[in-house]
């Protein structure tokens, strides 16, 4: 789908979503009004179908539908940002830094989720300086340095240790 000349509301209206570095969330708003606002350029049509998909990928989630977003550990809003994309209909996520100021386990149930999304279909753009992790998740891979794309490899033609040789050079 190609998106140049096509301005930013088009191409979330397309289903290219973008869950930047940082969540981003509204903390003061409970995790569902935060789902909600993900809907907000769709109406309010598909609401209840889309919480139910979305509670359905991360049943974790509605034990804490009411909380407020800001209470949530780091790793809990990182989902729940994933989520709001998902209730918005994407059909490609673009995943910035995804588990940045995550510790250890709350990024491994952050990867845990990611490649539960992967299994389901859903495409995943992952932008990640943590190479272990990108080669675990991906099957492609755009290697940029400097802002300059200096490789592009399958999975089946590399390792984890080659794209840092890539990256050292």
């Amino acid at each position: 789908m190609p998106i140049s000349g096509h301005n930013p509301v088009e191409i979330v209206d397309m289903g290219l979503i973008h869950v930047p570095e940082g969540r981003k969330l509204f903390p003061n708003l409970s995790v569902k009004e935060n789902l909600e606002l993900g809907s907000y350029r769709r109406g309010k049509t598909n609401r209840a179908k889309n919480l139910e998909r979305v509670l359905e990928i991360f049943p974790k989630l509605k034990d804490r539908i009411g909380q407020t977003a800001g209470t949530l550990s780091g790793g809990e809003r990182q989902i729940l940002a994933i989520s709001r994309a998902l209730y918005f209909g994407a059909k490609i996520l673009i995943l910035d830094e995804p588990t940045s100021a995550l510790g250890v386990k709350e990024s491994n149930k952050v990867v845990e989720q990611i490649t539960n999304l992967k299994k389901q279909n859903i495409n995943v753009v992952l932008i990640s300086h943590n190479i272990d992790q990108a080669f675990m998740l991906g099957d492609k891979f755009f290697v940029i340095k400097n802002g300059d794309l200096v490789a592009q490899l399958e999975k089946s033609e590399t390792s984890a240790k080659s794209l840092r040789k890539i990256l050292e050079k």
